[in-house]
């Protein structure tokens, strides 16, 4: 026979005569809180508005090349542009939206964590990011201008004789307090994934978009000190006379190359790899499907995070100091975990109910164009391809149809978690005429230049002499730069 107890008698919960509000409120409470949703939409938000003032700098370029010998800006002011643009674009939007921004917001969520491991830590990351931003664009408000020697400031050109002035110290600056708020977010990431996991969550029942950011900060511990210590060492040469990058000192110029490459293509990866997990979890929903081959795309994330750190010379193939077959089989081979993803989204289409929303718009957008850089950059993995098209708008169209295909799946991101972060659905309507104006206008940007590239035109040029096929080409993609800013201004 089995005893039954009954239930404890309590009294009724008495309502307060008052609600207590204990701690800061308002605008206190957001710039003291380490609260990870509140930090996430920090991040959000403030990537948001660099991409809006890097997308600014990018129509007064696309403007300036409209016409040939064009005087929009002057030689010095289209130096600062383009350096400040890429700079912008790269370390202060692309990066912090892709692992800190809706990471922040999403991963505890589904991992079941409470917050993430260090929440003061975080917090810091934040504030980290926000000072480095502005140091860095307080270039254009200093005697001399901003920072002028492109965003991947080679030696010598970086130096205090070819670059004096302080707005090259202020980028460098900006980008050490953006490095450590990386590696910060990468330390955090690390521990809240590997610690913080629900009771029954085991690694392989981690959603994608968690086993890519995992991936991800892993890949920033690795290759964000090497920036920092090249950083240092640049600052020094420009103000200790250390000449570690100067040949009259004794120093190796190429050397920053190794230094910012071993850090710049694992950062390709550690741009794409939430996006792709972005886009896996949005194309698995609209097509209403489970992803298709998870632990494959698990191990396809992993072997691009392997590989993505022995790649980096191949940026370097005109220099003559890199051994060419190695670096060329390395970034062919980093083509096939790549591949596997992209037959996997297809996979996970197949015979699905799709339901194409704004969200699955922008991932299906982000395939395609990511398809056309990925296939370009086939081409320049391969020495000879690359003498020939290495300093010509080719590798920019390359590049940009990389970046274009991350703006995309940051928009789908935005579209398909924004109810969740904000409660309120986001207008499909004005999200379609957003994806429109977005997709053609990248494909209009980009591919004029890839023939560009083939026809000659060299990059880092202000202006160009009259020549009819360049003329036509850059009008046509600046008309696709307008678009994308029409498709700015519609989300906005």
């Amino acid at each position: 026979m089995t005893d039954v107890l009954d239930p404890p008698v309590t009294a009724e919960p008495q309502e307060p005569a008052h609600e207590e509000h204990h701690g800061p409120t308002g605008f206190l409470k957001w710039i003291t809180t380490t609260d990870h949703k509140v930090i996430g939409m920090s991040y959000t938000v403030t990537a948001v508005i660099m991409m809006v003032i890097g997308g600014a700098f990018a129509e007064i370029i696309r403007v300036q090349l409209a016409t040939p010998n064009n005087s929009l800006v002057s030689f010095a002011q289209y130096n600062e542009l383009f350096t400040m643009h890429g700079s912008v674009m790269i370390y202060l939007f692309a990066g912090p939206f892709a692992f800190a921004a809706l990471a922040n917001i999403i991963v505890p969520i589904q991992i079941g964590a409470p917050d993430m491991a260090f929440p003061r830590l975080n917090a810091l990351s934040y504030w980290l990011y926000l000072t480095g931003s502005i140091t860095l664009l307080s270039g254009f408000f200093v005697a001399g201008g901003a920072a002028n020697f492109a965003w991947v400031a080679y030696a010598p050109l970086s130096n205090s004789i070819n670059t004096p002035g302080a707005g090259a110290d202020l980028w460098i600056g900006g980008l050490l307090l953006t490095g450590f708020s990386a590696i910060f977010t990468g330390v955090n990431l690390c521990a809240t994934i590997f610690y913080l996991r629900a009771p029954g969550m085991t690694m392989f029942r981690m959603p994608i978009f968690t086993w890519n950011l995992l991936v991800t900060a892993i890949l920033i511990l690795l290759a964000f000190p090497v920036l920092t210590a090249g950083l240092i060492m640049l600052y020094c040469d420009r103000h200790f006379g250390t000449h570690i990058f100067s040949v009259a000192g004794g120093g190796v110029p190429v050397l920053w190359q190794h230094i910012f490459w071993f850090w710049g293509h694992p950062e390709v990866y550690i741009l794409a790899l939430p996006f792709f997990g972005m886009v896996t979890e949005i194309i698995a929903v609209f097509s209403r499907k489970p992803v298709f081959g998870y632990k494959g795309m698990i191990f396809a994330t992993i072997s691009i995070g392997a590989l993505s750190l022995g790649v980096w010379a191949h940026h370097m193939f005109t220099t003559g100091v890199v051994l060419l077959p190695f670096f060329s089989i390395m970034s062919l081979l980093i083509a096939v975990p790549t591949g596997i993803k992209m037959f996997n989204w297809i996979g996970t289409m197949w015979r699905g109910e799709i339901w194409f929303s704004t969200a699955m718009l922008m991932a299906l957008g982000f395939l395609f164009t990511f398809l056309v850089g990925g296939l370009t950059g086939i081409y320049l993995a391969s020495p000879p391809l690359d003498f020939f098209t290495h300093d010509t708008y080719f590798v920019v169209a390359h590049f940009h149809s990389i970046v274009m295909a991350l703006v995309l799946g940051a928009m789908g991101g935005l579209y398909y978690w924004g109810p969740k972060i904000t409660g309120y659905l986001l207008n499909e309507t004005i999200g379609k005429v957003q994806f429109w104006f977005l997709f053609i206008g990248t494909q209009i940007f980009t591919l004029p230049m890839y023939l560009l590239g083939l026809r000659g035109m060299p990059r880092r040029i202000p202006v160009y002499p009259l020549h009819p096929s360049w003329q036509f080409l850059n009008q046509l993609s600046t008309v696709g730069a307008l678009f994308i800013g029409v498709s700015t201004v519609a989300f906005l």
